[in-house]
């Protein structure tokens, strides 16, 4: 860089300065050069106290190289592809003989001629640069490879330790100026640098070294990432003239870079001129130095510049469909306190060090990802879910666990991903199916799929799926919290779907229905904090991180009112099919440190949640969602023989899911509405992330007009929202049992099915209020036939119960009122014998009277022509009953 015009003061100075350094370079030739001259005198003696008292051990990091995400090809080769990858600097090592020889006779023959001649320093080289720089308005560098390689390490642990931009060309500007005093000493600390690192490594490893750090413009560094970005090729098949133009792109990198085709000076137009120019002057100096012959540089240098750009694409974008399990894979590293082994501690909400290592600490990761999966669900998506809907704040997402292992398997989204998040509709990169730290997202209402911990309380405390409730809607159904009341439930036909009127009927059949009124009555012999408990203790959390709350929103929060994440609510269900043991959800299997390492991963946090027989016969009852006559689920039943079990949720209307389950895979789908986003702090990438808030679109508008209802709010081909949950489970449910299989459920605990009987107590003569009591008390359910009955109690009292003697424990007793007028009911004896309905009325308890009428052609035996009172009327016991009949004489009877 041109510098002001010098005074004779600065040209004195700059004199002095190098007769200062003159005494040095003696030591230097003597040292470095010519080491077997012996060097005497009070000069030479000071020089090389001067000298020794710099510091001479240069701590020579690995440069900063990206992050790479890997996952499974899915063809059965168990081989990896990239996935995606994150830098401040694109760069990619490679080994000393994986670069063209063309690369290093270019570099040596403009840089550094006598590179393998010295001992780090180029006595003749700076000299002449320090003259120069002394009495002219110019700077050249007469830097050694050595000591550009130097340099380049002092910049990268500017750029690596630097807290902000400021801070960092200070330090850049401290470790490369070659300005007055302060540059002579920079000068001499670098070669004194530059003599060690000769002494610790071969020339073979500081040029490689050398290569892989310098910058070849933007954030390109390093001769293999430079070939592949420039030219689409590899540093070891460069040909002379791209090996020419990448060594001259580093005199001046930002300028003489070739991925800005409209530039002026150097871009397409003009062929790039300045590179052009300055790739012609390296292959002058490499004719010069007899490293290349005349012919060679004659067909060179005809040649044009012809870049192939090819850009290596930042973050998770250039993961197409998969971007959102990628993205869930660097929130991982990024947030998650399980990877503090491997990925560094985080300090607060203070991730630096995590941030650093995925942009700068060239590590490997390997994913849980099943592509050929991935495949599956993108396509399930992308044939069900409309990227967006005007009016809507529209979300979709399926995301599928191995149950045995907690990996991933699969995640996708109906929306585009972009690093920068929602500003146009059908954007973000919130990831829907995860939590806070490991999708930006609080999670969703879980509607039904909560009622599992119903379920699996129900079977904790003994109960059976056959016991028999009253869910009817219209009872009023008290609830408990640690044994102290919290209030009570009184269903409607509204608060159940369709509005049905509930019934009376088993657990099993209220599962098969998700019918509110019968978990409800459930729940009223159960407890509702004891419920919660049951969700925390299978490790379920909401969507925000917080503990799900024992008491908020009394009997409705049975019915799924908090947030949860689909991938944490799967992994529920993921639990119950592997017989109770939860294996908590993980998309990485494996890191490596950039020397190839392996990184400790956190233990395979495989736990028991819940008892076998309790998590089999949960499987059991839930069977029925997608596999009884009117399983709620059954829209999602694959068919294919394989055994699932599984549960279908909605809330308000505003968000619905189907998750199901074989004893392999879990498939969670979430389809609804959620709010608008804001714009939040610069992520990793210095991108605006946006998190849900105010709806952005249109401004002004209520949140409210954004959250639509999926019973009335249909797709551009005419499907309901809210069906849509049961396609995509179904597709994705359908390509795990095809890939991973799946046996049939453990049988059920017989205790937990059985129909267990129990004396019903008698009650007839009690009041309704006492029977009701006594029945209650031995738990049985208890409701009132409306209709009186002939009795033998007074009115008003208890006459029977239905049923009576023994019934299962749990089910309803009908009481059945007295109407005061007896409980015999008159036989028909029309057309018998006169002696055969005799018997049968007197058999009855009645007092029998008669009445005879001769008739020619009546039997012998006599005929029954009526009775009064008449047939199916109802006498106390004893009561007059006539007998009219026929006979041919009634002298005898």
């Amino acid at each position: 860089m041109p510098h002001a015009k010098r005074t004779f003061g600065g040209v004195l100075g700059g004199l002095l300065g190098l007769v200062g350094l003159s005494a040095i370079a003696g030591i230097l030739v003597t040292a470095t050069v010519t080491p077997a001259i012996a060097v005497s005198g009070y000069a030479a003696s000071s020089a090389i106290s001067l000298f020794d008292s710099l510091p001479g051990n240069l701590q020579i990091d690995r440069p900063m190289e990206p992050t790479t995400i890997y996952a499974q090809k899915g063809d059965g080769s168990g081989e990896y592809y990239e996935l995606a990858s994150f830098y401040d600097q694109n760069r990619e090592p490679v080994e000393y003989n994986q670069v063209s020889p063309y690369v290093y006779d270019a570099l040596l023959s403009t840089e550094d001629p006598r590179f393998f001649e010295h001992g780090g320093v180029d006595l003749i080289g700076t000299g002449r640069a320090l003259l120069s720089n002394a009495v002219s308005e110019s700077t050249q560098g007469g830097s050694s490879i050595s000591q550009q390689y130097v340099k380049g390490v002092q910049l990268q642990v500017c750029e690596r330790t630097a807290a902000n931009e400021e801070e960092l060309a200070d330090c850049a500007y401290e470790a490369s100026t070659a300005e007055g005093t302060a540059g002579y000493q920079r000068k001499l600390q670098e070669m004194r640098y530059a003599i060690t690192i000769e002494q610790e490594y071969s020339k073979e490893q500081i040029l490689i070294g050398y290569l892989n750090l310098v910058n070849f413009g933007g954030s390109t560094y390093g001769i293999e990432a430079a070939a592949q970005y420039y030219f689409n090729t590899t540093a070891k098949d460069l040909t002379l003239s791209q090996a020419a133009t990448l060594v001259g792109i580093v005199n001046n990198p930002n300028t003489l870079r070739l991925d800005y085709p409209d530039s002026e000076t150097n871009g397409e137009e003009n062929g790039y001129a300045a590179a052009k120019n300055r790739r012609d002057q390296v292959l002058g100096r490499m004719l010069a130095e007899g490293t290349i012959s005349q012919k060679q540089y004659d067909e060179t240098i005809a040649q044009e510049i012809v870049p192939d750009v090819t850009e290596r694409v930042k973050g998770c974008s250039a993961a197409g469909g998969s971007a959102y399990f990628c993205q869930y894979v660097t929130n991982t590293i990024l947030n998650d306190p399980r990877y503090d082994e491997a990925f560094g501690a985080i300090e607060g909400d203070n991730n630096t060090e995590r941030q650093n290592v995925l942009r700068r600490g060239g590590l490997e990761i390997y994913t849980t990802l099943d592509n050929g999966l991935q495949y599956e669900a993108q396509q399930a998506m992308a044939a069900n879910a409309p990227q967006y809907l005007n009016n809507l704040r529209f979300g979709a997402t399926t995301v599928q666990i191995d149950n045995k292992t907690g990996n991933i398997l699969t995640l996708a989204q109906n929306t585009r991903f972009s690093e920068i998040g929602d500003k146009t509709k059908g954007e973000t990169s919130v990831i829907f199916a995860g939590d806070q730290v490991h999708g930006s997202s609080s999670g969703f209402e879980a509607g039904s799929t909560y009622k599992i911990f119903t379920i699996i309380d129900w079977l904790k405390n003994g109960r059976s799926v056959n016991e028999v409730l009253d869910g009817r809607v219209g009872r009023t159904m008290p609830m408990t919290c640690n044994g102290s009341p919290i209030g009570s439930a009184t269903p409607t036909r509204g608060d159940n779907f369709a509005g049905n009127g509930g019934l009376v009927g088993t657990v099993q059949k209220f599962t098969e229905l998700s019918l509110n009124s019968g978990f409800w009555a459930m729940g009223s012999q159960l407890d509702v904090c004891e419920i919660h408990q049951v969700a925390v203790d299978m490790g379920l959390k909401r969507g925000d991180g917080k503990p799900i709350p024992q008491n908020d929103d009394g009997a409705f929060s049975l019915l799924g009112s908090k947030n949860v994440a689909p991938i944490d609510m799967a992994a529920i269900y993921a639990a119950v099919a592997n017989g109770g043991v939860r294996c908590e959800p993980t998309a990485i299997v494996g890191a490596k440190d950039a020397d190839g390492n392996d990184l400790p991963m956190p233990e395979n946090e495989c736990r028991r949640v819940l008892d076998e027989n309790i998590a089999n016969t949960t499987a059991f009852d839930m069977r029925s969602v997608l596999e009884g006559s009117q399983g709620s689920g059954a829209p999602a039943r694959v068919g294919d023989g394989i055994q699932t079990f599984g549960k279908t949720g909605t809330h308000q209307n505003l968000q619905s899911w189907m998750i199901q389950s074989s004893r392999n895979v879990t498939t969670a789908a979430w389809v609804g509405s959620y709010d608008a986003v804001y714009e939040g702090e610069a992520d990793y990438n210095g991108n605006l992330v946006w998190k849900y808030r105010q709806n952005i679109n249109d401004a002004g508008r209520s949140t409210t007009e954004y959250r639509g209802d999926l019973f009335d709010s249909y797709t551009p081909n005419g499907t309901q929202l809210a069906q849509l949950r049961y396609s995509l489970s179904k597709a994705n449910q359908a390509a795990a049992n095809a890939r991973f299989g799946g046996d049939n459920f453990p049988d059920p605990d017989p205790g937990l099915i059985k129909t267990t009987r129990h004396p019903v107590p008698n009650v007839a003569g009690m009041s309704v209020e006492q029977a009701t009591q006594a029945l209650r008390d031995k738990g049985f359910n208890v409701s009132v036939d409306p209709n009186e009955i002939p009795g033998d109690q007074d009115k008003g009292l208890v006459e029977r119960s239905n049923p009576s003697g023994e019934a299962p424990a749990g089910s309803l007793i009908t009481l059945q009122v007295s109407n005061g007028k007896g409980s015999i009911k008159v036989p028909d004896v029309k057309g018998m014998s006169y002696a055969k309905a005799y018997d049968q009325l007197f058999e009855a308890g009645l007092r029998i009277y008669r009445s005879c009428s001769e008739k020619d052609d009546a039997p012998d035996e006599g005929r029954v022509t009526r009775t009064n009172p008449s047939a199916g009327e109802y006498l106390t016991d004893g009561a007059r009953i006539d007998i009219y009949y026929e006979s041919k004489t009634c002298d005898d009877e």
